[in-house]
């Protein structure tokens, strides 16, 4: 089986489509979207991005492709507003002009329509903003947990982290 432990910016040879989920890995078997299987075996876990490629041992590339899956769609004529909500909460949210993408989520989606934004569930490749620095990822937390009777749904998580992020005491770890 062929092996990648590197990632470069490259076309490719071939293509891998992948969920935004499963493009951050580190050791995994892969398949090409042709079938061929392959080992990524990097040096830390990684965010793949679109225009990213495995190089793979054998002098072939395979191409990053963004995945379609299923997301919920938030547009408002008040949208800066919506995404500095969204922000707030850190959710991986993929920004453009007139929508936002963010992946479905029931505590968003209730807060987005008490503020007035229409919501619909989309399929679309999902290609969120990078960290608080440009890169990496932002970590959503799980909404799963209650909150007190008369608690404010308003509050702050630690669990936010950037991949490659400096660590030290200026830097929040």
């Amino acid at each position: 089986m062929l092996v990648s432990q590197n990632v470069v910016t490259h076309a490719g040879d071939t293509t891998c489509t992948l969920s935004y989920e499963d493009r951050f890995l580190r050791r995994k078997v892969l398949r090409t979207d042709t079938g061929e299987p392959f080992l990524v075996d990097l040096p830390r876990t990684t965010s793949l991005e679109a225009g990213q490629a495995f190089a793979l041992e054998d002098g072939r590339h395979v191409a990053v492709l963004p995945a379609e899956e299923p997301l919920m769609e938030i547009t408002s004529p008040d949208l800066m507003r919506l995404v500095w909500h969204i922000g707030n909460r850190h959710c991986p949210a993929q920004i453009e002009p007139a929508r936002v993408l963010v992946q479905p989520d029931h505590v968003i989606r209730d807060l987005m329509t008490r503020l007035g934004a229409t919501v619909h569930d989309v399929t679309a490749p999902f290609t969120p903003e990078g960290g608080a620095y440009g890169h990496g990822r932002t970590h959503g937390h799980d909404h799963s947990h209650t909150h007190p009777p008369g608690g404010d749904a308003h509050h702050h998580h630690t669990e936010t982290h950037r991949i490659d992020a400096p660590k030290g005491p200026h830097h929040g770890h």
